[in-house]
């Protein structure tokens, strides 16, 4: 079972304590303050609402009329405090709204108004995106170039749109840094606006834009490998040999990656035990390259032609044997996608491209999300840079 998490007490605004005045056996009187031998407080957390969440601050410039010459004189506001009706609190939780929690224009319109009583424009919402936007553009090129320095990486690329035309979302994920790009294209050009010069190992499937990186600078998704595997195992009996062939190798690497990433088996005796799973597939593979089905012949040519890229995660530090990494941080962004369907403008790229890296970037580094938000939105009215993203 998973029992609530108790928030520590510089979150809790109220203490309500019972505290026990007569034994219950004896029924003599107790101290009010704990002893040594009093086991801790048992405890119950209740969470609420304040009723009015949302703060207003009215400005007010008044004017006075001179009792000398009969002239009226006006206190300007501000021009700062003119230059927006959202502070960087609430702005920042639209932006969060409609940048990872995939509400529309309209349904963080009809939060702010239904939930925070604060009725708005919902050119207003638009207006907020643009300045958090801005606002991210310096923390989402330290992330960028955080990656390409990266020595692994694992990289994956979906389907967006722009204007209804379809373009391509990529993402490139470490432990601790993810970053998005929204590109035209889906080859290696996207590859390399991404990327730039290829540095380190890229763990990824097996789509033609990473043909042409070295195989000895790539980790070839066994998950990916596992779906194919599975469906040869369902075709013609020339298929189903490579594809049961295949599966049995998938198994045997999942367990043996298991036992090693739970410190049941050191690196050596990882790559000595996968040595005959590695031999064995390559003899299935080669088998099937050479058979008479034209669907495994060319699924175990195709394969063969990679087959070195399989095993980097057995030698090198920090490289997974599938690219489930990048799934995981990209499927928010594909149900994003699912609902809105993708952007309309330029600015609209630039904005769900850097809202998506700063989001998953702090949540791998277990940072608070609105906090930092808020931070980077304040410091970019007052024209200066944001919080840094990386953390040390």
């Amino acid at each position: 079972g998973h029992q609530r998490q108790r928030l520590p007490a510089e979150r809790v605004t109220h203490f309500r304590r019972f505290i026990p005045k007569t034994c219950a056996h004896c029924h003599a009187p107790l101290p009010e303050q704990a002893g040594p031998q009093d086991p801790p407080e048992d405890w119950h957390q209740v969470v609420e609402l304040p009723e009015n969440l949302a703060q207003v601050t009215e400005y007010q410039g008044h004017a006075r009329t001179c009792p000398a010459c009969g002239k009226i004189t006006r206190a300007e506001i501000p021009a700062a405090v003119r230059a927006t009706v959202v502070g960087p609190a609430l702005a920042s939780t639209l932006a969060y709204l409609t940048g990872r929690c995939h509400c529309s224009k309209r349904c963080a319109q009809e939060i702010a108004e239904t939930v925070l009583g604060v009725p708005l424009g919902l050119g207003t919402v638009s207006r907020v995106e643009e300045e958090m936007s801005a606002a991210l553009a310096g923390p989402h090129q330290e992330a960028l170039e955080a990656v390409r320095r990266a020595p692994v990486k694992n990289v994956d690329e979906t389907g967006w749109f722009k204007r209804g035309k379809l373009c391509w979302l990529w993402v490139a994920a470490t432990v601790s840094v993810v970053v998005f790009k929204i590109q035209t294209r889906r080859g290696r050009d996207g590859l390399k606006a991404l990327l730039g010069a290829v540095v380190g190992i890229i763990g990824s499937d097996r789509w033609g834009a990473y043909a042409r990186l070295p195989l000895q600078a790539r980790q070839v998704c066994w998950a990916h490998l596992k779906r194919d595997f599975q469906r040869l195992s369902e075709l013609s009996p020339g298929a189903r040999s490579i594809g049961r062939a295949g599966l049995r190798a998938v198994k045997a690497v999942f367990a043996l990656w298991r036992d090693f990433k739970d410190r049941r088996l050191a690196r050596p005796e990882l790559q000595r035990r996968l040595a005959p799973v590695r031999a064995r597939l390559l003899r299935a593979l080669q088998q099937g390259a050479q058979g008479r089905d034209k669907t495994s012949q060319r699924f175990c040519r195709r394969i063969l032609k990679v087959y070195d890229a399989l095993w980097t995660f057995a030698a090198m530090e920090g490289v997974e044997p599938t690219n489930n990494h990048a799934e995981r941080m990209v499927r928010p962004a594909v149900l994003w996608r699912k609902g809105s369907f993708g952007n309309h403008s330029d600015g609209g790229c630039r904005f769900s491209e850097r809202i998506l890296t700063v989001v998953q970037t702090l949540r791998l580094q277990n940072r608070p999300v609105l906090a930092y938000l808020r931070a980077a939105l304040a410091a970019h009215r007052a024209g200066t840079p944001a919080p840094a993203l990386l953390v040390a």
